[in-house]
């Protein structure tokens, strides 16, 4: 059987420390590139994701009753 020879090189590039004051200027490069959401985009938003919530209660309501209506109706042909 031939021996394999394992080496481990590390080919990965340093990488070049940023200062703090660098890093702070960057991040407000950054910021202000970024999209801001309009408060009427932000309350619509809102808004959706409680409709949501109230869909979704409902459902897993409706699941859960179902689902325990189900076992209790085979726990009690075992009975």
């Amino acid at each position: 059987m031939a021996r394999q020879e394992t080496t481990t090189t590390n080919d990965a590039p340093v990488k070049k420390r940023t200062s703090p004051a660098q890093f702070f200027r960057e991040v407000g490069v950054e910021m202000r590139k970024v999209t801001w959401p309009s408060r009427r985009e932000t309350m619509v938003s809102t808004m959706m994701v409680f409709v949501m919530i109230g869909i979704l209660t409902v459902f897993f309501l409706t699941v859960d009753t179902v689902l325990r209506f189900g076992i209790e109706m085979l726990l009690q042909l075992g009975s």
